[in-house]
């Protein structure tokens, strides 16, 4: 039986490294958001500098593994073989779950995912304890420490309104007395904020790493006999005072002889702070679990009691995290921090919503989002109604400034915001962690982040009215990701750890293998799709010249021609093998085709913007290629829907003359664009010219075969269902061609143009 339990515990071992892979690739835009945003600093020493803090966090962290043990359950209610199944289910819940999130890109909070997860799992081996018992329902209460966890729920539920509340007032603050041309304010301004922001920032570094460490428990007479944590925590005035002097002092040396952008050191400490937070407040969240596991494993095997009669009262009093688990924790942290790809899609979530800029918006405005929008109008109008007119006049002067060039630009490497918003995103996170962290609350830096991010994006307008809509709607999408977080890992841990408890060591083996092949394929898809997107995706124009539009459009119009290609083989071969699951991956591909038709569309104010010349010539040229590119999408789009939904109805297969006639439509244009694309490719226009003089030809082929189904349809054809798809297809096919020509005739006209100035 010993075994059993020690297998459990390496099982859980194991599960806890992948907890703290998936982890932190949600967890990294917590602390790289408004380094990565800003662009202040390179990305190598974004990374250098949040590893730093990720690996002291990590060490530092011992005090809150308190949770995972008796912050959510009273565990002297237990016995050592329910312990254990609870905390199985609550590593299996919790991989699975942060998975799932990291896949969509959506930045989710660990600590709610175990604390809930915790919840879940002992709430329903208290039911099923107290079922066997022959107890009430009300005996719950005695199982669940219901006092900690209503703490820790209401701390993290609060953080959301207090966290983007704070972080909007201080951002209207700063902006409105420090402006968009923070950088040529007088020396003691930007010292004074540096002061500040620096000073709270080293505050929190003080409150979540000296008083984890060896030294918290030193006395010193300097500090009237006090411990240094102690200290830290009552003398909170004096260390504030002292560390907004020194940081003053050295700011304006810094700024004055060193002629140092200091806003580069505010953000480099910030980001290194809040790792330092991260790996601190949330590597609980990865391992607290399984080192209780580990913990309770060894006190069993000592008191030589059987699994069933040994009560888990010992989890009650604290015990010190082995520091070899804290480093090993570190380590897998920091190099997740550098490989995560999906670390990287979390963070484009919380950079898109915060940018100040264009960027394509990738959530749609609901009818609640454009309520809150409305809303805030009015309000706004009114407030604005209130203030005497020299007033407003005031605070609109100092809010205009360079931010309104940045919206005129559309360049993916362009900072998201400034670094005077960074700045604040970063200070006012750590003062609010510094305070959660002070009354010992595990608090969600997920939701810390991201809210004080929205906030200052709300308060520094860059939610402007072409966005808002789409924005708002995006962080009530987070937010909803994160309750819907709380109920789902709260069902699924209770339902595991009830699976578990019935089907014993074979429902964990099952499981588990469920798990890891939802991991897998998650992966793959992942990792599929980006290389996918890497390779055949239409770009923007980016070139200010007309030659320079011409050579991008050559390459666009190549990968768009092979695409149109493959979507029309896969409803070829669709209809030929009746088979739904090729047309749903064809209507998959048109509809990604249609997302980057639209996001050109989106850019066209930008692609105007940005030309050099003042011609027009590159402009028009842009917008006409993209119509017939929307216009050819879109009729793809119609008959694959169609063919789709004629599959589905389980209407009459096309006949086998029928589906001969559209290989050979298929197979005869596509050999015929095939040689005029050769020609882009070699910035040669000879096959063109060939192509579009034998144009005739084609369209008299695509004819003739609409000629022969109208005699089959007055002669031999039965079906009316079967008759209308074939007329849609070879119209549309038609249509299709014919786009296709009129897109190779204006490159091909334009190209002479330019080449006959």
């Amino acid at each position: 039986m010993e075994n059993l339990y020690l297998i459990l515990v390496i099982v859980l071992a194991i599960l806890a490294v992948g907890d703290l892979i998936v982890g932190v690739s949600n967890d990294a835009v917590n602390f790289l958001n408004s380094a990565v945003g800003s662009k202040a600093i390179s990305l190598k020493s974004i990374m250098i500098l949040a590893g730093l803090g990720v690996a002291f966090g990590a060490l530092f962290s011992s005090g809150l593994m308190e949770v995972a043990r008796k912050g959510i359950f009273n565990p002297g209610e237990f016995y050592f073989d329910e312990i254990m199944l609870i905390f199985t289910a609550v590593m299996l819940t919790d991989i699975l779950l942060l998975d799932f999130f990291n896949t969509i890109g959506m930045p989710t909070s660990t600590t709610v995912s175990i604390v809930f997860e915790l919840l879940g799992a002992a709430v329903f081996m208290s039911l099923i304890k107290i079922a066997s018992n022959g107890g009430k329902l009300s005996d719950l209460i005695n199982y669940i420490n219901t006092s900690k966890a209503t703490q820790i729920i209401s701390g993290i539920v609060l953080s959301i309104v207090v966290a983007l509340t704070i972080g909007a007032i201080v951002q209207w603050i700063s902006r409105l007395f420090l402006t968009y041309e923070f950088e040529n304010k007088a020396t003691w301004v930007s010292t004074l904020f540096s002061g500040i922001a620096l000073s709270a920032i080293t505050y929190f570094i003080l409150m979540k790493g000296i008083k984890g460490t060896p030294w918290a428990g030193l006395e010193f007479d300097i500090i009237g006999g006090m411990k240094i944590k102690d200290f830290i925590e009552i003398e909170v005035l004096k260390v504030g005072l002292i560390n907004f002097i020194f940081w003053c002092g050295l700011s304006y040396l810094l700024i004055n002889f060193f002629k140092v952008n200091i806003y580069k050191i505010i953000i480099g400490i910030g980001t290194f702070a809040l790792a330092l937070a991260f790996a601190g407040n949330d590597l609980v969240n990865f391992i607290g679990v399984p080192i209780a596991a580990y913990q309770s494993y060894e006190a069993w095997v000592v008191s030589g009691a059987t699994a069933g009669n040994f009560s888990m009262e010992a989890m009650a009093s604290k015990v010190p995290t082995p520091t070899i688990f804290l480093v090993l924790s570190g380590l897998i942290m920091v190099i997740t921090l550098w490989f995560s790809s999906k670390a990287r899609k979390v963070l484009k979530t919380s950079l898109d919503l915060s940018n100040q800029g264009y960027v394509k918006e990738r959530f749609q405005p609901s009818l609640f989002s454009k309520f809150i929008v409305r809303g805030f109008q009015v309000l706004s109008e009114i407030l604005n109604k209130l203030l005497p007119e020299k007033i407003r006049n005031k605070i609109e002067l100092q809010f205009a400034g360079s931010s309104s060039h940045s919206k005129m630009i559309n360049d993916p490497e362009a900072p998201s915001f400034d670094m005077l918003r960074a700045s604040v995103n970063l200070a006012v996170a750590a003062i609010l962690i510094s305070i959660a962290t002070s009354y010992k609350l595990p608090l969600s830096t997920t939701y810390v982040t991201f809210m004080v991010a929205m906030g200052t994006s709300l308060a520094d307008r860059a939610w402007g009215r072409d966005s808002a809509v789409y924005r708002v709607s995006g962080v009530i999408n987070v937010i909803a990701g994160w309750f819907l977080t709380a109920i789902t890992a709260f069902i699924v841990s209770g339902i595991i750890v009830s699976l578990i408890h019935i089907g014993g060591v074979q429902a964990i083996a099952v499981i588990l293998f469920i798990i890891l092949l939802i991991i897998g394929k998650n992966f793959l898809k992942h990792r599929n799709e980006e290389i996918e997107v890497d390779r055949d995706k239409i770009l923007k124009a980016e070139s200010k010249s007309m030659k320079g539009v011409m050579d991008e459009s050559s390459g666009n119009i190549i990968k768009f021609f092979k695409r149109v290609d493959l979507i029309y083989s896969a409803l070829v071969q669709g209809l030929s093998k009746h088979d739904l699951k090729i047309l749903k991956k064809g209507k998959k591909n048109i509809k990604r085709l249609e997302n980057e038709v639209e996001e050109l569309r989106e850019n066209i104010f930008y692609f105007i913007k940005n030309l050099d010349e003042p011609s027009l010539s590159a402009s028009n040229f842009y917008i006409v290629l993209l119509s017939y590119i929307e216009d050819l999408a879109s009729d793809l789009d119609y008959i694959i829907s169609k063919s789709y939904k004629h599959i589905n109805n389980d209407h009459k297969k096309l006949k086998l003359s029928q589906i001969r006639d559209l290989n050979e439509i298929h197979e005869f244009t596509k050999s015929i664009f095939k040689d005029s694309m050769e020609t882009f490719d070699n910035n040669s226009v000879a096959e063109i010219e060939i192509l579009l003089n034998n144009r005739g030809k084609i369209k008299a082929q695509i004819q003739e075969k609409i000629n022969s189904q109208i005699k089959l349809t007055r002669s031999t054809e039965t079906s009316p269902k079967n008759t209308t798809l074939y007329f849609n297809i070879l119209l549309k096919s038609k249509d299709i061609y014919k786009i296709k020509i009129n897109l190779i005739e204006e490159f091909y006209n334009t190209y002479r143009k330019i080449n006959n100035r």
